[in-house]
């Protein structure tokens, strides 16, 4: 999949960007606060809905008025032609795909798949359950097609059930906890499968990245810990009572990722976080790619984390992933393959001829 034609209006200090990318390597160059990263962040909202620097929307809306907007036309691998378009006001906004409104966004990630490193990605080393937990999801969402409405059962059965916590519905939570047990049950074997494959990827991916870590293991937590969801409900009640919430169930599941048996969060340094983390997000795309789904990457700020080794190793196993890589930073770099430079400054982006 690539973006054939972008327009974004009033993100930040992007007042209007007009301008159709390279199929293949995409490099945007300016100084710091030329809006590099902003360019990057529109594609990430058009795909997501949300930006990766901020929850609060009206944060991204610039001074030419009180929404913006964000277009693009995308081919997708089997050539076909796909118009994606959002615009935003605070919590209001309108998607639309083909020309038809769209009631979920959801329906734009489906069509933009969207692979974001950028300098907190080593948060998925080092971050909350929650950083991981989202990233797994985001796989399951793009390669298993139950995973969606699995999730958001499971999600209203939670609300359903940590409400009869705080009210101490006892009855109440006699008929949910078999329906929260069966949805959670499946949601946490399909978050386990996708964490197998991706354990199965990461040391190959390491090695090729000029990594020298070795013996990085993978432990899938459920987050529960007493034979079956059920069991475990049953025995945390009293606790879950006291406290008006859910102990146990897949929203407390994490990856425990290990170096030479040791946590890697305490052992590594920032440097091989970093390595580690890009190996995870390219594993995630080389599943997708092998599945004929080549999902967008984008790099920000990547020659900044990274030796120039290591990055131009990054990148090139980006680019052998087959799908549009854009690369933003202070400087522009000679490639090899098909590409287009782009200059930023001051909310303007130029192509470079």
């Amino acid at each position: 999949m690539f973006i054939k034609t972008l327009q974004i209006e009033n993100i930040r200090n992007l007042a209007r960007v007009d301008i159709e990318p390279s199929p293949t390597l995409n490099i945007l160059f300016g100084a710091n606060g030329a809006g590099k990263t902003s360019v990057l962040e529109s594609l990430v909202v058009l795909s997501r809905g949300r930006s990766f620097r901020t929850n609060q929307a009206n944060e991204l809306i610039g001074p030419e008025g009180s929404s913006f907007r964000v277009f693009a036309e995308s081919l997708n691998n089997t050539r076909k032609t796909t118009r994606l378009g959002l615009e935003r006001s605070g919590k209001h906004w309108r998607a639309r795909k083909n020309g038809d409104d769209l009631s979920q966004l959801s329906q734009l990630t489906r069509d933009l798949p969207l692979v974001l490193m950028e300098p907190n990605s080593h948060l998925l080393v080092s971050g909350p359950p929650e950083v991981r937990r989202k990233y797994i999801d985001w796989g399951m969402f793009h390669v298993e097609h139950e995973f969606l409405d699995t999730w958001r059962r499971f999600s209203k059965i939670l609300k359903q059930r940590n409400a009869a916590l705080r009210f101490r519905q006892e009855d109440v939570l006699d008929s949910i906890d078999s329906v929260f047990s069966d949805l959670g049950g499946r949601l946490g074997r399909l978050r386990r499968s996708h964490s197998d494959e991706i354990a199965g990827r990461v040391q190959d991916l390491l090695t090729d990245l000029g990594s020298s870590l070795e013996n990085i293991r993978f432990e899938y937590h459920d987050g529960w810990t007493r034979g079956s969801l059920q069991e475990s409900l049953l025995a945390g009640r009293e606790g879950d009572l006291m406290r008006g919430t859910t102990g146990s169930g897949p929203h407390r599941a994490d990856i425990a990722l290990f170096c030479k048996e040791s946590p890697a969060r305490s052992v590594l340094s920032r440097g091989e976080q970093k390595l580690l983390s890009a190996a995870l997000l390219l594993s995630q795309v080389e599943i997708l790619a092998k599945m004929g789904e080549k999902p967008i990457i984008l790099l920000d700020d990547l020659a900044s984390e990274f030796d120039q080794e290591h990055f131009e190793r990054v990148l090139a196993r980006a680019l052998n992933c087959g799908g549009q890589v854009w690369v933003s930073g202070t400087r522009t770099h000679r490639s090899e393959v098909d590409h287009k430079v782009f200059h930023v400054e001051h909310g303007q982006v130029q192509e470079m001829v």
